[in-house]
């Protein structure tokens, strides 16, 4: 379960600080709007971890799947944050000041308060997904005819 977790953790970070570097070629970095697609980057890749995990078991518990979505998704928001610490800190130290003058906030942490809106979206971002997903992944039991409702 840690090989799975552990290496989906990681591709999504990659993933996600690629998408940031990508738009920070286009010059479209300072637009927090662009943020949307990272759901779709952790929904790809926590689906794909659940995925790859329930088919490697022959009978999928409802808690270890929400652990490995839980984990892959932690593990990618982590690496991000730490990511755009460095980026905000050591190579963009206007970042920061450019996206609060958008928002018209005038508060002196400016970049912690980004890093931790990053990190608390990136957080409940997985804990959405990772419960939504379980449901669709899931052995339904709840009817007779229970098998219906779940994917194969």
């Amino acid at each position: 379960m840690f090989k799975v977790y552990s290496r989906y953790g990681v591709w999504i970070a990659i993933v996600l600080i690629a998408y940031f570097l990508l738009l920070k070629l286009i010059g479209l970095h300072q637009y927090p709007a662009f943020s949307v697609l990272n759901g779709l980057i952790y929904g790809a890749g926590i689906y794909l971890a659940l995925k790859k995990y329930r088919d490697g078991k022959s009978k999928f518990k409802f808690e270890k799947g929400f652990e490995v979505g839980l984990l892959s998704g932690g593990i990618a928001t982590l690496i991000f944050t730490i990511f755009m610490a460095v980026y905000m800190y050591q190579i963009d130290t206007e970042l920061a000041t450019s996206i609060m003058e958008r928002w018209n906030l005038q508060y002196a942490l400016g970049t912690l308060m980004l890093l931790l809106t990053v990190l608390i979206m990136g957080f409940v971002t997985t804990l959405v997904l990772t419960l939504s997903f379980m449901q669709l992944l899931k052995k339904s039991w709840n009817t007779k005819d229970g098998n219906r409702n779940t994917l194969k």
